[in-house]
């Protein structure tokens, strides 16, 4: 596993949840982005699902310089451009091919690429790559899969993402092989429809201290 990036890890461990945000508009992804480095996570995966999402985290840079803004959906090379072009500081797929990781590398971007079995997972690994996204996780094989993992795959480190909640997260936190979990519970369509950007601060700082 040499050559894996230690910039990927580096990221994972700044806090125990990645909030994981489809962002609308741009005045409500820098407000989000506002609240959720208030409440004390300084990471956040914008998804690639909205036409303006690339706008978003150009503005959420430039809002929050002292979050660690990426894309999620990250799924060709011309994306992987774009992400870093706009000052994403990390890549995550839902999945990955040897021409994602091809652009990964070309772009220099810290990436985090989706596995959901053993296959993918030494796949990646034959990438030079040690620390991978577990997705779908909850339909993929929840905590018990990744429990199960750490025996043959025990350098691996994961950030499960998929189907978790608060209530959730813990079970997923308190194994060995997992850095942080990424959810969208905390910027859910209700919420940013209220523009309640008061209680997305509070549901961070929650977020926050799930490891403790």
């Amino acid at each position: 596993m040499s050559g894996a990036d230690p910039r990927v890890r580096a990221v994972l461990k700044l806090a125990p949840v990645i909030p994981v945000f489809t962002p609308g508009d741009i005045d409500e992804a820098v407000q989000v982005a506002q609240a959720l480095f208030r409440g004390g996570l300084p990471v956040i995966e914008v998804t690639l699902r909205t036409p303006t999402a690339m706008e978003a985290i150009k503005a959420m840079v430039e809002a929050a310089p002292e979050a660690v803004i990426g894309a999620g959906t990250v799924l060709d090379a011309r994306q992987m451009e774009q992400v870093k072009a706009v000052g994403g500081r990390f890549a995550v797929s839902p999945g990955a091919t040897d021409r994602l990781y091809a652009a990964a590398r070309d772009t220099d971007l810290p990436f985090l690429p989706g596995v959901a079995t053993s296959s993918e997972l030494m796949r990646g690994l034959e990438q030079g790559l040690d620390t991978f996204k577990f997705f779908p996780a909850v339909q993929a094989g929840g905590a018990a899969m990744l429990a199960a993992w750490n025996g043959p795959f025990g350098d691996v480190r994961f950030c499960p993402t998929g189907g978790i909640g608060a209530q959730t997260a813990a079970q997923f936190l308190h194994l060995p092989n997992v850095l942080c979990v990424g959810g969208s519970w905390l910027t859910t369509r209700e919420r940013l429809a209220a523009r309640d950007w008061a209680g997305i601060e509070r549901l961070a700082r929650e977020a926050a201290v799930l490891a403790g």
